[in-house]
């Protein structure tokens, strides 16, 4: 039985900033609406979209920007919800949930009633939510979409008239190469589930990329991936107890960052590969929290982290008060791996032991896994990576977070900057000392008025003098604490044609940046 709670991000964003589920609201990331709530939708605004056209069929359109900590932050209460009614969930991802319903329908006399109790739970936590029922976890989740119950055994029948754009409505259950792989089923006319279903398995796997056959597999209605039948070694576990207990989000989230890659060392080593995770945090009154994680790709210690930090973050601050909240602080954290499977046995590629090919040669995941143990060396402000914020100049629209943490600018990038450097930004930020020069070798300063006191014609940088092709400015920036200073920026083109950004500060010239 799977559990769909409608445009999830658009709702998590409406509870953050304080909206209801009438409002309009779009969620954007890069630039382009990735969830919308339905009050959007029905004036016309659709995923894709840009901002601005958005913004123009729905004036009254609240925008945030996508943020999936928040997401699984704010769905923590709702799979608390349905947990007290079926024990065993297993989190997709922010927004979708499955549980396995026979057992549990027998518990409450039937499927209806089960989905009854299951619905009723999730609107008690202020959330709309549908339910879908099916033999396999694929057709469960599209039946989700439309609240219908495919009876047993006609998965394949239910599935047959579905577009074949639905091998790829859920990200988590498909790769990213999945796109093309529709692309050229529909170019080729198999329009449906069903008449891909219909193609031989042996014709698929000789004329189709790897991913195509796990994607046969769901179309006919049967399992994409079986789980592992082997037993999951015992040392595969990783626990910490944790001193002094702990009470923060930020210690929960560092702490889960260095699990995650002792996890996931543990998997290399033993050459296997995670896609079904449980999470267990124990109080210190013996207070235990846990969810169950499923991917359809392996998890990468970024992915196994980041699950972390949404589930102890929506523990504690998502139910505070409630039931579920936590009587004391953290004592112990255990990652259990529930499902490992033999990387060669997967649909996908791998760069290594267990882990999902990255773009180019992987070097980026490999880089990455070294820069969080760096972290769990030095600490969590050790290891910091950029992200584009607010400010007048180059180097101020640039701030550093650390790795891991949200990335969460400092300084607002959309606020109004005044004499903030038109577009284009220099490609390389320098501190270089400079001198301006006239025609005469004099040095050239900015007057209070904003204006070069000569004609500047050379450039000095270092022990090296260059003549000038071009320039334009001075544009004066900031306000300076004594009225007769100024600061200012201006941009040359030397002879031998590099572009450079001049700042005039304090009565001297440096090179704030390099354009190329």
């Amino acid at each position: 039985m799977a559990v769909w709670c409608p445009d999830w991000p658009a709702v998590a964003a409406a509870t953050a900033v304080g909206l209801s589920a009438v409002d309009s609201i779009a969620v954007l990331d890069a630039g382009k609406v990735q969830a919308c709530s339905r009050a959007a939708r029905a004036v016309g605004v659709r995923r894709g979209m840009r901002k601005r056209q958005a913004q123009s069929l729905c004036p009254d359109l609240t925008v945030a920007d996508a943020d999936p900590a928040r997401d699984g932050r704010l769905f923590d209460p709702v799979v608390t919800a349905v947990t007290e009614v079926v024990p065993l969930t297993e989190v997709l991802r922010p927004g979708l949930l499955v549980v396995t319903a026979d057992r549990a329908s027998r518990y409450f006399g039937g499927e209806d009633a089960l989905a009854e109790q299951i619905v009723d739970a999730v609107a008690a936590t202020g959330v709309t939510a549908s339910v879908g029922t099916a033999d396999e976890l694929f057709t469960a989740v599209l039946a989700a979409r439309s609240g219908q119950i495919v009876p047993p055994g006609t998965d394949a029948a239910y599935l047959a008239t579905r577009p074949i754009s639905d091998l790829t409505v859920e990200a988590v259950l498909s790769v990213p190469e999945r796109a093309d792989l529709v692309d050229l089923l529909w170019r080729l006319g198999i329009r449906t589930l069903g008449s891909f279903a219909e193609l031989a398995a042996a014709d698929v796997a000789s004329r189709f990329t790897a991913d195509a056959i796990g994607a046969h597999r769901l179309a006919a209605g049967l399992p994409g991936r079986r789980p592992s039948r082997a037993p999951i070694p015992v040392a595969l576990e990783v626990e910490h107890t944790c001193d002094p207990p702990i009470d923060r989000i930020d210690a929960a989230a560092f702490l889960g960052r260095r699990l995650a890659d002792d996890l996931h060392h543990r998997l290399t080593a033993a050459s296997l590969a995670c896609t079904r995770l449980t999470v267990h945090a124990i109080t210190e009154r013996g207070q235990r929290h846990s969810r169950t994680w499923r991917c359809a790709e392996p998890l990468t210690p970024e992915a196994t982290a980041a699950r972390v930090r949404w589930q102890l973050e929506g523990w504690l601050t998502g139910t505070a008060g409630g039931a579920g909240a936590p009587d004391s602080p953290i004592a112990r954290l255990l990652l259990e791996p529930v499902e490992v499977v033999d990387p060669g046995t997967l649909q996908y590629t791998f760069v290594g032991a267990g882990l999902p090919a990255a773009v180019g040669d992987g070097l980026g995941d490999r880089a990455r896994r070294a820069l969080i143990r760096v972290q769990g060396l030095l600490g969590g402000e050790a290891v910091r990576v950029p992200v584009h914020s607010g400010g007048r100049g180059p180097a101020e629209q640039v701030a550093l977070v650390a790795l891991g943490d949200e990335l969460v600018a400092p300084r607002d990038p959309d606020a109004a900057w005044p004499d903030r450097l038109a577009r284009p930004s220099p490609a390389l930020l320098s501190h270089t000392d400079a001198e301006v020069l006239d025609a005469q070798g004099r040095l050239v300063a900015v007057t209070p008025r904003g204006a070069f006191t000569a004609e500047p014609t050379d450039v000095r940088i270092g022990r090296s003098l260059h003549r000038l092709r071009w320039w334009a400015g001075p544009w004066p920036f900031g306000s300076s604490p004594q009225p007769p200073a100024v600061s200012a920026r201006a941009q040359v083109l030397l002879e031998d044609s590099r572009a450079l950004l001049l700042c005039y500060r304090e009565d001297a010239w440096m090179v704030e940046g390099v354009y190329e």
